[in-house]
């Protein structure tokens, strides 16, 4: 089974378990609706990667902690397009959450996901029971405070946020837990993966805010021009469109030279590079390619 089949299999026993007899229908309509959404499931496909590059020896335990990252990144998306933080009305080329289903059922939807995270990392390690805790602390760490997806969120409520920290929080760290959770799911020591989280997530989120500035709804399947109506700290008003775009060409190329010498760093590289233009707008993008 390839990485991605085994993302969804994942994601779709977890939602299936949730959806069990007695459960509340439309909840379980919500989360698919932001699960299943049409996502390039990025981040989940980097940490099998890593896993594999580690050898893999428990492949559940790498696939649950991948989908729980997805799961924890989906959360954070529909908690994004809320009213009190985007209040948007697109997301991946579709109606919102809560545009679909109502605020509160997106605020539950949201929540569901996060508990559902921890409950897939718990389920797919029992083969390997030793790896749990430090799969588990690693995703809370991802999630959490201080330094987690929440912190990063929570910067913008700030009256002064220092850039590189927002970015870490806000996006770079859900790419740590990628690469640290499933190097611990495969057994390995995760220190040597966590540059390339950190480096890859810097990237994507001068990418994101690169697609903000430049791009169009068609493009990003979302509204743009949220960082600058929301007064958001960013590259592109620190650094100007073309300083932006330069530092999204060194970021890229630093990430990719992140890649600790393992079986497939090649692949893995080159994985680097085609989901950093993936995110890019076209004109970033063509840059990157010719890096």
């Amino acid at each position: 089974m390839d990485r991605l089949a085994r993302i969804e299999k994942t994601l779709e026993d977890a939602v299936a378990r949730g959806a069990a007899d007695g459960s509340p229908p439309k909840i379980t309509e919500a989360i698919r609706h932001a699960l299943f959404s049409g996502g390039a499931r990025v981040r989940p496909q980097l940490g099998l990667a890593v896993a594999e590059a580690c050898g893999d020896p428990d492949p559940r335990a790498s696939a649950g902690m991948a989908a729980a990252i997805e799961m924890l990144h989906c959360a954070s998306l529909v908690h994004d397009d809320l009213p009190c933080f985007d209040d948007a009305d697109e997301r991946r080329g579709r109606i919102s959450v809560h545009k679909a289903f109502g605020e509160p059922l997106a605020v539950l939807a949201g929540d569901a996901l996060i508990v559902m995270a921890f409950e897939t990392v718990a389920r797919g390690g029992v083969a390997s029971p030793q790896r749990i805790g430090g799969m588990i602390t690693s995703l809370s760490r991802a999630v959490g405070l201080p330094h987690g997806i929440v912190a990063g969120q929570a910067w913008e409520s700030e009256p002064d946020a220092d850039v590189s920290v927002y970015h870490a929080q806000k996006t770079g760290a859900l790419f740590v837990g990628a690469t640290v959770g499933c190097a611990i799911a495969a057994g390995s020591d995760p220190g040597p993966w966590r540059p390339l989280g950190e480096k890859l997530g810097a990237a994507y989120q001068v990418a994101d805010d690169l697609a903000d500035a430049m791009g169009g709804v068609d493009d990003l399947g979302k509204p743009c021009g949220q960082d600058e109506k929301n007064g958001r700290p960013t590259i592109v008003a620190e650094l100007g469109l073309q300083g932006a775009v330069r530092k999204l060409e060194m970021m890229v190329r630093a990430a990719a030279d992140a890649v600790p010498d393992c079986n497939g760093a090649d692949e893995l590289r080159a994985l680097v590079m085609m989901q950093a233009k993936r995110l890019a707008p076209q004109q970033a993008a063509a840059k990157i390619s010719a890096a």
